[in-house]
């Protein structure tokens, strides 16, 4: 059923709620019950005694149903029993007689925006250890998904919202309820925060859906219920962080617990493996009764169990760290280590994070390696780039070094070849010109001792000799300039032409016969 909400204006408070007016007005009290004969009060400490001169007459009763009646516009008689209404800090629930054995009940339950639980009182109360504390706002920093459980009344919101205050100021929560339980923009003013609430016109599941299209850091669901704890895990599963709160009496249970909410036959396995994969851990607030320093019998409160959920290797694993109120181990699986090192969290259980000297080390030596690793790749580069440059530098030298050696080789080898060539064609020359010159004054020097020889048997007609002796005289004219005396070559020439003066006196004996020119 839903509930309907109203105010009271304060000048009405009294006259509203008569003699109950001092309970609702008592910060200390959380619960105001009435069973159609006494009024019972639960306070902050769990302490439920019978109000002391507190009567409640029929006609009390009636009125204040019917005042809460028509401030929410509801009816409320036999065919409607039962009748939820609520203001921002208090949720009224009564019972019509008709179904409670002819007396008419109802329960004030009281949320006030403030957080009662404090470390000094938690501590001394007896409702956690340091440790205990220390471990479950390590939780907080790292961003890990909560199921706060435990049976109705134990205080579930209460202590979800004392933790919850660790969440930093610039993380958006959105919170989604059914009852103003969380007050969490006035609990922790400042931070960004937007709270939905469940009705008629908006369900959980719609509530979740619609949650998630708001950008949210964290989602706080007041509690898992039914099946809407399926989107929830959705939720969960996108990388939004949550805390919400389930009743049972053991951690170990929540599995199950939620198999059993969203009650789907067919996916029983899917389910259980989410739970293992995106609830990271579960804390179960007990209360028992025990014996105070005076003697008395009170009902105190305290965190009872705290497990950490894990799926690894497609196996899910529940790691208890507490038990009955103690720490039972500090140490934890690697996987749930790792969650909290990501986030500078070393020493889960302590205030101070100090990193071990191991880790030190091995970050130190990390850090050096990476650095080493940077610097030698930026050396090597360096190195590469330099001996590139160098090798490019000393490649295009020695190219430029072999080009002008080429260049070099290449006049040289031209003027070797210029010089080769112009010695040669000198010596062409000179031989072409000494040959020449040996040739015809050798062949001078044969036509003389042929001109000169008188063998009738070698010799020649007269116009051969003549013949000759013309290319004799032009060669010779040719070489003039190479005859070094030419007075000899003047004789020569007299001298010829006096034999030939001479050979024509005498004549020449052709086959032993003589003839005369």
């Amino acid at each position: 059923m839903s509930q309907s909400g109203f105010e009271i204006r304060e000048e009405d408070r009294s006259a509203y709620f008569g003699p109950l007016f001092p309970f609702v007005e008592d910060d200390d009290i959380t619960d105001i019950d009435f069973n159609g004969r006494e009024v019972w009060i639960t306070d902050c400490r769990s302490h439920r005694y019978i109000a002391e001169n507190c009567q409640l007459s029929e006609e009390f009763v009636e009125g204040f149903s019917k005042r809460i009646a028509n401030a929410v516009s509801r009816p409320f008689h036999k065919l409607s029993p039962v009748l939820e209404a609520e203001t921002d800090t208090l949720r009224v629930t009564i019972v019509h007689e008709s179904v409670c054995q002819g007396k008419r009940t109802f329960c004030i339950r009281k949320s006030l925006p403030r957080v009662r639980l404090t470390e000094e009182n938690a501590i001394s109360s007896g409702y956690a250890s340091r440790e205990i504390l220390t471990l479950l706002k390590n939780c907080i920093r790292a961003r890990m998904n909560i199921v706060f459980a435990g049976n109705p009344g134990v205080g579930k919101t209460e202590c979800a919202k004392f933790f919850s205050s660790y969440i930093p100021e610039n993380a958006r929560v959105i919170t989604i309820e059914d009852n103003p339980e969380w007050h969490y923009s006035s609990v922790n003013p400042g931070k960004d925060c937007v709270e939905m609430k469940v009705g008629e016109s908006m369900d959980y599941t719609k509530a979740i859906k619609t949650c998630l299209r708001l950008n949210p850091s964290w989602m706080f669901l007041s509690e898992a219920r039914s099946e809407e704890v399926r989107y929830l895990l959705e939720g969960f599963s996108t990388g939004v962080r949550g805390i919400t709160t389930l009743h049972t009496d053991d951690v170990r249970k929540i599995p199950d617990r939620i198999v059993n909410m969203i009650g789907d036959g067919k996916a029983e396995e899917r389910v259980e493996n989410d739970v293992y994969s995106f609830i990271d851990l579960a804390v179960l607030i007990r209360r028992k009764e025990v014996r105070n320093d005076a003697g008395f019998h009170e009902n105190r409160r305290y965190i009872d169990q705290i497990c950490f959920f894990s799926r690894e290797d497609h196996e899910n694993h529940i790691y208890m760290v507490v038990e009955d109120g103690r720490v039972i181990t500090e140490e934890l699986p690697e996987v749930i280590r790792k969650r909290f090192e990501n986030e500078g969290i070393f020493s889960p259980f302590s205030e101070e994070q100090t990193e071990p000297a191991g880790s030190e080390d091995i970050r130190a030596e990390d850090i050096w390696n990476e650095n080493s690793k940077t610097e030698d790749i930026g050396a090597e580069d360096i190195w590469n780039e330099n001996s590139k440059t160098e090798d490019i530098g000393a490649e295009d030298i020695w190219n430029e070094n072999s080009r002008i050696e080429n260049i070099w080789n290449e006049n040289s080898k031209t003027e070797d070849i210029k010089a080769e060539d112009i010695w040669n064609e000198n010596s062409k020359t000179e031989d072409i010109r000494a040959d020449d010159i040996w040739n015809e004054n050798s062949r001078i020097e044969n036509i003389r001792t042929e001109d000169f020889k008188v063998d009738n048997s070698k010799s020649e007609r007269l116009t051969d000799l003549l013949t000759i002796n013309n290319k004799v005289y032009f060669k010779t004219l040719d070489f003039e300039e190479e005859t070094k005396n030419r007075e000899d070559e003047l004789e020569l020439r007299e001298r010829i032409a006096d034999e030939l003066s001479r050979v024509a006196e005498r004549g020449v004996t052709y086959g032993g016969k003589r003839e005369y020119f």
